[in-house]
């Protein structure tokens, strides 16, 4: 079954569409949710969640762009609403200096560990570190999408590589 296919008849409600577009995009989306997610089980439900929301919207899809890209921006948006509403993200005061900017190179570093460490960070240092690092969002884009100032956005991320930093440090990792 071809994808416009699939999507017309998961408009409809077709379980069995639904079913398929489960099994073809789950692993990518799930993949996804882990980035943001604190563990395995959060990613499973903020996996769910986003499919919720995807049955819900799929109608709104116009077969303008890329279709995983949209499902990829629906799981993105659901799982930051799910930190907003949840309030696992506290906004601080804007009397932020600014901060020095961290850099080092990750090139020797395990990706599995890596992806530990993020996931470790406080929620509103690794929403930032993800939506800046790993999936290309300036500032301005990740201040509108936490509802927080570019400011914020910028201290986040300095502060989610200052601690990054430190982990690998303390394990003995390598880092430019």
């Amino acid at each position: 079954m071809d994808l416009k296919k699939l999507i017309h008849r998961c408009v409809k409600g077709d379980r069995k569409a639904q079913e398929k577009l489960y099994r073809k995009y789950s692993s990518v989306l799930f993949g996804l949710c882990l980035k943001y997610s604190r563990n395995k089980m959060e990613a499973e439900d903020n996996l769910h969640d986003s499919f919720l929301t995807i049955y819900d919207k799929i109608d709104q899809f116009k077969f303008k762009g890329s279709f995983e890209g949209w499902l990829k921006r629906i799981t993105v948006n659901t799982v930051l609403q799910k930190y907003r509403k949840d309030q696992y993200m506290n906004v601080v005061t804007e009397n932020i200096k600014e901060e020095e900017e961290v850099e080092f190179e990750y090139a020797d570093v395990p990706l599995s560990t890596l992806l530990q460490y993020v996931q470790e960070l406080p929620a509103k240092y690794r929403l930032t570190f993800n939506l800046f690092v790993l999936d290309g969002y300036t500032h301005k884009e990740i201040s509108e999408m936490l509802g927080t100032s570019t400011g914020t956005s910028k201290s986040n991320l300095s502060r989610a590589k200052m601690i990054l930093k430190e982990k690998l440090k303390k394990e003995n990792i390598n880092i430019a």
